[in-house]
């Protein structure tokens, strides 16, 4: 008990250094968050290293008249965040990254505090791996929210640096090597950080948001139609050996995975997967999205995957009203807030950001606590919700009780679990079960 203590009191001490010295930390959600939004006891680390996948299909490098694509390794920066040993003088990391600005303008440069402590010591033990892919264009920054806190909670978080190139020119080779950088990036990362005793690589989540959420369906166990308009979009025929049937489809598979959380995955508009391609996936999903997101459709998207995802354990959040920024960065930075194009990288138009980010923590906790770590307690905080949240109800109570309590579900009692007595509105969950296989 005394070890956990200190690590609290530390991770505290840390979260306040952070915040003093650039302003809230995205990974640590305010009061309003539910109940598993907050950070857990681990104190945290942070690194970043290259892998270098070889031989691959250079798509952007392919010319008509010169045939077949070529081929060249590809570097890929992982930033890695786990729990860690800190020394009572650690100093949080001050994350950095540039997003496009609106054209012709140059990118912005903008910072976010963070709680981890750069290149600290890994604290012992096996963890679960969770592998985190942002969407195009965007960075890994701007998933810190998500990284640290998970983190902090007991778990090793690999988030890649894609490195898009953000223009109609470069989304041939973002549809392509999505599911293939996860897929590599899973299995090196299994096979390295088993290798050091990090990891158990047979307890492996992936976590994508827009074209991230596209790239972990796929590595998670759908499989591309070969007929879809995507394949008309990557040149050369270059899709064919990667799609359903194709000789190397299993390449874009991520293995030993057990569970999958997509935000606001991207791709539905195009069948990417054709009517059947979703049935591949086998392990536990949670989809997240807004209802009015304007980049990816809500209905082509998360609304219709829920329905064909019909072999997963499978849940759906929707935020009612929300956009598609629900699965990306912490309240805008000052840097950001100048004009609403930067601004609108960050904040959803409707729903408070810091409250967006507290409510994603709290079910994707739940989510992995239940599936990747088998805690069966948790499914109290997923399973026989009532579908609206508005719907809940829990029952006058003494005067006494506090106002910032926590509903604890159970008999009588349906405001969601977790959640603050009115502070669960505009929300819906779906459930449904895995059909029996054929």
């Amino acid at each position: 008990m005394h070890k956990y203590i200190s690590r609290f009191f530390l991770v505290v001490g840390v979260l306040l250094t952070a915040s003093v010295m650039a302003g809230p930390v995205p990974s640590s959600p305010g009061v309003s968050a539910p109940e598993l939004g907050r950070l857990g006891t681990h104190a945290v680390g942070v690194k970043t290293f290259v892998l270098v996948d070889k031989d691959q299909v250079d798509v952007l490098g392919w010319d008509p008249k010169s045939g077949p694509a070529p081929r060249r390794d590809r570097s890929l920066t992982i930033d890695l965040w786990y729990p860690a040993t800190l020394a009572k003088d650690s100093v949080p990391e001050i994350y950095s990254a540039s997003l496009p600005s609106e054209p012709p303008a140059p990118p912005t440069h903008f910072t976010m505090p963070g709680i981890a402590v750069r290149d600290a010591p890994p604290e012992a033990g096996r963890f679960p791996l969770v592998v985190v892919s942002h969407g195009a264009g965007y960075v890994t920054v701007g998933m810190s929210w998500l990284t640290e806190n998970l983190a902090s909670k007991g778990y090793v978080v690999a988030a890649i640096r894609h490195e898009d190139i953000y223009t109609p020119a470069g989304f041939p080779q973002i549809l392509l090597r999505r599911p293939l950088d996860i897929a590599f990036v899973t299995r090196e990362l299994q096979r390295t950080l088993a290798a050091s005793g990090q990891v158990d690589p047979a307890l492996t989540a992936l976590i994508g948001h827009s074209m991230g959420g596209y790239g972990v369906l796929t590595a998670g166990g759908a499989t591309l139609d070969p007929q879809s308009p995507i394949a008309g979009i990557i040149p050369g025929g270059a899709l064919a050996p990667y799609a359903r049937g194709g000789t190397l489809s299993d390449a874009m598979r991520a293995p030993s995975v057990k569970a999958v959380v997509a935000m606001a995955p991207a791709m539905g508009n195009l069948s990417a997967w054709g009517t059947s391609g979703l049935d591949g996936i086998t392990a536990p999903l949670l989809l997240i999205s807004g209802d009015r997101d304007h980049t990816v459709d809500y209905k082509t998207g998360a609304r219709s995957f829920f329905d064909m995802a019909r072999h997963s354990n499978r849940y759906l959040l929707t935020y009612l009203y929300g956009g598609h920024r629900i699965g990306f960065g912490g309240p805008a930075p000052d840097e950001m807030r100048q004009n609403l194009w930067n601004e609108d990288w960050f904040e959803d138009p409707v729903w408070r950001k810091e409250r967006v980010l507290g409510i994603n923590l709290h079910f994707i906790t739940a989510f992995l606590d239940r599936y990747l770590k088998d805690d069966a307690s948790r499914s109290a905080y997923l399973d026989g919700l009532v579908v609206e949240s508005d719907q809940g109800v829990w029952p006058s109570a003494p005067p006494q009780t506090p106002w910032a309590a926590i509903s604890p579900g159970g008999e009588g009692i349906t405001l969601w679990k977790g959640f603050q007595r009115a502070h669960a509105d505009g929300l819906t969950l779906m459930h449904q079960e895995a059909a029996p296989a054929k």
